[in-house]
């Protein structure tokens, strides 16, 4: 009997990220291709249809089954799968994509939001294996969230929960591009904290060099990540809180004046309770999370 595995998809605004992955969650080949959003949607569904062929081609070599695709996608992914909201790539709006896909390979195609396959990722796989309620948050470019519930992933009425970036930490503060004001991603993103140019390592750097300037301004992005977790916390009882995604690997930067704002703000119970933890899993834990939500929703 063929060993039965799915492939998932991480979909950047920079790269397709893929990966071939058995039902234990081992990554048994990987692919990587650039997005390059501005050539369109024919140009991406052929870049996908490349690389998932050559993952098929490596599974049928080692006597594996290929039996369905997970991809995450940046942006809202509406319950019908259409794809409601994508800042980073704008082809894809509007785009039934699960659908297009599943009309290129010939699989069928489970498609989630981007920061809901990191979640499920971490909790199955990495830093939040055990804990049955957690909040995934990702740093990158901007914020979003994936959230599990009594150990389920948690979408919300219609599939557009976990945007935390969007959470209100500064009433009359700085506008969004979402025509709302004092967005928490306007102040802990990679693009904030760099002042624009999305380039958070290059401050980091600097943060480590001692430099006082990037230390407040990491300071200040994990004090306004602590109220909006501290609030999410109060709310749902979590038993952790996963940093992920590129600015979580400035951890030890912003972890100080998040855990001092998150204590301040949190009722004991929740607070005493929740654990602050880096994601264990890095750029694989959307292609994991995104695998194995493929993975359950057939029978295999």
């Amino acid at each position: 009997m063929k060993q039965k595995g799915c492939i998932g998809i991480d979909i950047g605004g920079t790269n397709l990220r893929l990966a071939l992955v058995d039902q234990e969650g081992r990554v048994l080949a990987r692919s990587e291709e650039a997005t390059l959003p501005a050539a369109g949607l024919p140009f991406l569904l052929s870049r996908l249809e490349f690389a998932l062929e050559g993952l098929r081609e490596t599974a049928r070599s080692a006597g594996m089954e290929v039996v369905a695709v997970g991809a995450g996608v940046p942006g809202l992914v509406g319950r019908d799968g259409v794809v409601r909201a994508s800042v980073n790539i704008p082809a894809l709006e509007e785009v039934r994509l699960g659908e297009e896909i599943e009309k290129a390979v010939g699989l069928p195609v489970l498609l989630v939001n981007d920061a809901n396959a990191c979640a499920v990722g971490e909790h199955r796989f990495g830093a939040g294996r055990g804990c049955s309620s957690l909040l995934v948050v990702t740093l990158g470019t901007g914020i979003g969230a994936g959230l599990i519930l009594d150990g389920r992933l948690w979408v919300g009425a219609d599939g557009a929960a976990g945007e935390l970036g969007h959470v209100p930490v500064e009433p009359l503060g700085r506008p969004c591009g979402c025509g709302a004001r004092g967005c928490l991603e306007q102040y802990a993103s990679a693009t904030a904290i760099s002042g624009g140019s999305g380039d958070a390592e290059a401050v980091a750097a600097m943060a480590r060099g001692g430099d006082a300037g990037s230390l407040t301004l990491f300071a200040e992005a994990g004090r306004y990540l602590g109220i909006a977790v501290a609030g999410v916390v109060n709310l749902l009882n979590l038993e952790a809180v996963i940093l992920a995604g590129g600015v979580s690997g400035s951890f030890e930067l912003l972890e100080p004046s998040l855990r001092r704002e998150l204590s301040a703000r949190s009722i004991a119970v929740p607070g005493a309770r929740v654990r602050i933890l880096k994601g264990s899993l890095g750029n694989d834990a959307g292609v994991l999370g995104a695998a194995a939500l493929a993975c359950s929703s057939l029978p295999l």
